[in-house]
């Protein structure tokens, strides 16, 4: 593929997977406002405690094999419907496990209503056996158009459901139907949307060549999706579901913004940096591109967010809420440093380095582990604050591969970062001393909205930041493109 081809198939599937993100969370968020007024903190705190089974269970089945896919080069139909039929299968015997293990985690918990919710949320795990392939073939050939569609409307059907169940006061049921309601259709819509199907033919010799690297990305995907699963396990068993609910709450929003970028920006990046794996001097220019941009655009989302998550707390979800604060103040700071982390990691993950992620993300966790353990009798504002510690940490951890694999050393990576941290904070100042003025709710978060927006970019024109002057170039690309596109229609 040549250099402008590949520029315009990343360009395309940026904008169509961001448009994804964007639009599908948009809804979500805008149910997710509905339900919290519906429903209590404790309801949201037992649907917690049971989608962390089902994301380990998950990562068995949609993990590893995608990835491998992905890299591979020259992968084909074969390999495509070998990974297909394995998911299948898997998927099903990690449900019954999930099914047979349902009593012993209700009964681990003291809550019997968690065994059949357990059991019939656990339907997505088959639902995603079907699809994970249908998503790599997707990235693979970078059509992320057709993301666009199924996502859309999955989430905005399955919105229709968890409300009106909300309203009739089903509780936690309400969540578990939006869920399982959101994934059949996602599953549904792609599957009739992408031309793929798999043939059929399996091949053990093609498994086993995707296994050597799909059971790195398994087992790192793995550690990584039980990790970040530990605090809600532990708050759940030694707080309350009222706490595990504050707490969840108060990282959704930050999560909601930083993953939809992080997902766009992944999704995209991994397929175009694979293409580019031979090209070490052209990866690091993409992996530099990368993290400038993207902190330029997190870091005054998640220090606005900080500074406003009072206020935005009590309009959007109410006043019943507002314990959450502190821990979404906590969650902005951890998660402004995804851009450094997932531009480093895709990188790595491109090169085919499956053992040096692996290691990666052992040494993580351990340190992680070790963190929880060291706080978890000490309150939940202690556990919520080791995400941001165990952050940091890994940002470094992250970021040194890089300095061999593609010559991008700690200086160039903090030369990328900390200009983005520094007008971010500037404009925080600001928004802050602007929420000071006595002015009802909603025209607070209005002004300190529209103060913070002004005074980043006035900022970003005074220093003349270039990542300010590239997205302008993108979006004038874009406009560009789109006219000529109608022209031609």
């Amino acid at each position: 593929m040549s250099e402008e081809s590949l520029q315009q198939k990343v360009f395309s599937g940026l904008f169509w997977k961001f448009g994804e993100r964007i639009g599908a969370q948009l809804v979500s968020f805008i149910v997710r406002i509905v339900l919290a007024r519906l429903l209590s903190p404790s309801d949201f705190g037992v649907i917690v405690l049971i989608t962390v089974f089902i994301d380990i269970a998950n990562v068995f089945v949609s993990s590893g094999f995608g990835s491998a896919l992905i890299q591979k080069k020259e992968a084909d139909q074969l390999d495509f419907s070998s990974v297909f039929y394995f998911s299948i299968v898997m998927s099903w015997i990690f449900y019954a496990i999930v099914f047979l293990g349902a009593p012993l985690v209700a009964s681990f918990y003291g809550k019997d209503i968690l065994c059949p919710i357990l059991r019939v949320l656990a339907l997505k795990i088959p639902l995603a056996g079907v699809n994970s392939v249908q998503q790599a073939y997707v990235q693979k050939k970078m059509l992320f158009k057709r993301f666009f569609f199924s996502t859309l409307i999955g989430t905005a059907g399955s919105a229709v459901v968890g409300i009106v169940m909300a309203y009739m006061g089903f509780g936690p049921w309400a969540l578990v139907a939006q869920y399982l309601f959101n994934s059949t259709l996602d599953t549904l819509i792609l599957w009739f949307t992408v031309k793929w199907r798999p043939i059929w033919a399996f091949s053990g010799k093609r498994m086993k060549e995707l296994f050597s690297f799909g059971w790195k990305m398994l087992c790192s995907e793995l550690i990584h999706t039980s990790y970040g699963q530990i605090r809600s396990l532990i708050i759940g068993k030694v707080y309350t579901e009222k706490d595990l609910g504050f707490y969840n709450q108060g990282g959704n929003m930050p999560r909601l913004v930083v993953t939809n970028i992080n997902s766009s920006v992944t999704s995209v990046l991994f397929p175009a940096m694979s293409m580019k794996q031979d090209d070490l001097k052209k990866m690091k220019e993409v992996v530099r591109l990368s993290i400038r941009v993207s902190s330029y655009v997190m870091w005054p989302l998640m220090i606005g967010l900080m500074v406003m998550s009072a206020p935005v707390v009590s309009l959007i979800y109410s006043d019943k809420w507002l314990p959450c604060v502190p821990f979404m103040q906590i969650a902005c700071l951890q998660y402004a440093l995804e851009p450094v982390q997932t531009a480093n990691v895709q990188a790595v993950k491109a090169l085919g380095k499956g053992r040096t992620y692996l290691i990666m993300e052992i040494v993580k966790k351990v340190f992680g582990i070790a963190m929880i353990l060291l706080v978890m009798y000490r309150g939940v504002m202690a556990i919520a604050w080791t995400a941001f510690i165990v952050t940091l940490f890994a940002a470094v951890v992250n970021s040194t591969p890089n300095r061999k694999f593609l010559n991008y050393n700690y200086k160039e990576q903090l030369a990328d970062l900390v200009p983005s941290i520094l007008l971010a904070s500037a404009m925080g100042v600001c928004v802050y001393f602007t929420g000071m003025i006595e002015l009802p709710t909603i025209l607070t978060v209005i002004l300190q909205v529209l103060v913070g927006a002004a005074v980043y970019i006035l900022l970003s024109i005074l220093f003349r930041f270039s990542q300010f002057t590239y997205i302008l170039q993108v979006l004038k690309n874009f406009t560009q493109s789109f006219r000529k596109g109608k022209k031609k229609a």
